[in-house]
């Protein structure tokens, strides 16, 4: 046997090793994930199913399973978890043995209940609605911040906050009454001291003008409508409320388009027809600019608003009860005219 043959052998057999040693070291070591994607591992989530969920972004899925095998490594942190453009599976595999994980921008709107709000937060996060709910009605939370399970819709600030998705309802719950307490700044504590309300009281105020006009710009017009009949000791008459208290009675999914007359008699704490000052609690969840509104009440000597038919969606407003009753009168045949009776 020639020394060629034998050095062509040992090279074939080199080469084949180093081919061999370089795909291994790719499968590992090289690029696998294809697309910038979001992976959610769950709490209860094994390797193969990390496995699963990455295949259809990865040029070697099988090969997680191997690497994660070489390091030992079987029980992944749950969380949300970024998996870049060319990342390889140790990549992956040292990022899920940390728990290095990316947070969310976690949003919610105006949520009039507490479990509606608990099904937004639920559709965000890993914990689901119950646990969130039970979490917001926990006795010895509410006693020690001295809510009830009404009033502790207050500290529910519409926003964006940053969370990472396997947070806790409790932690969850934690953070954001501590974001609360950071919103109630002394600029608006003292604010609201100027105006003789306390911070709870300028959150029940500011979820009635909040149900009572969707435009900003009315806001504080609205609020200081209000105040004005604070001040007189008359009773706010609004009509958000008596809506509440019909929801109170027949369920939240019930549509109210118009107030009847015969509404005004419910016997109800929340009435503000029959009742003077604030209702007990806030009737919906304010968000920021109509807290603020109140906060930055328009000063005016506006007693009175119905809404606008010549302008869909405002108020028009009103000094004297008999200006009013002119307006309200053209409002009530605009209602009969379109056939809304309720």
């Amino acid at each position: 046997m020639s020394k060629k043959f034998i050095f062509a052998v040992i090279a074939t057999i080199l080469l084949g090793l180093g081919i061999i040693g370089n795909n291994y070291y790719q499968k590992i070591f090289g690029s696998s994930i294809t697309k910038e994607t979001s992976l959610y591992v769950k709490s209860t989530d094994s390797l193969i199913e990390i496995k699963e969920k990455i295949k259809e972004v990865s040029k070697h899925p099988n090969t997680f399973l191997l690497v994660a095998a070489q390091k030992n490594f079987s029980k992944p942190k749950s969380g949300r978890y970024l998996l870049k453009e060319g990342m390889s599976n140790n990549d992956i595999v040292n990022m899920l043995r940390v728990g290095n994980q990316t947070p969310i921008n976690l949003s919610f709107n105006n949520q009039d209940t507490l479990e509606k709000l608990a099904g937004r937060i639920a559709q965000q996060l890993e914990t689901d609605s119950i646990s969130l709910l039970n979490s917001f009605t926990n006795k010895d939370f509410l006693e020690k911040n001295n809510f009830t399970k009404k009033s502790v819709l207050q500290i529910f600030i519409p926003n964006s906050y940053e969370f990472y998705w396997n947070t806790s309802a409790d932690k969850f719950r934690n953070k954001i009454f501590k974001e609360y307490k950071r919103f109630w700044n002394d600029n608006r504590l003292k604010k609201a001291k100027a105006l003789n309300l306390s911070k709870e009281e300028v959150i029940t105020l500011a979820s009635i003008v909040q149900k009572e006009t969707a435009k900003k710009v009315e806001r504080p017009i609205v609020a200081g409508l209000y105040l004005n009949r604070l001040k007189k000791g008359w009773p706010l008459q609004a009509d958000p409320t008596i809506i509440y208290c019909i929801k109170e009675k027949k369920g939240q999914n019930f549509v109210v388009k118009r107030v009847l007359t015969a509404d005004l008699e419910i016997n109800s704490p929340y009435n503000t027809y029959k009742n003077r000052g604030l209702p007990p609690t806030l009737i919906a969840m304010p968000d920021i600019s109509a807290i603020d509104g109140v906060l930055n009440a328009q000063k005016h000597k506006y007693y009175y608003m119905c809404a606008n038919v010549d302008k869909l969606g405002y108020h028009a407003f009103a000094r004297t009860l008999s200006q009013h009753n002119r307006n309200a009168a053209k409002y009530h045949q605009w209602m009969n005219k379109q056939r809304i009776n309720r």
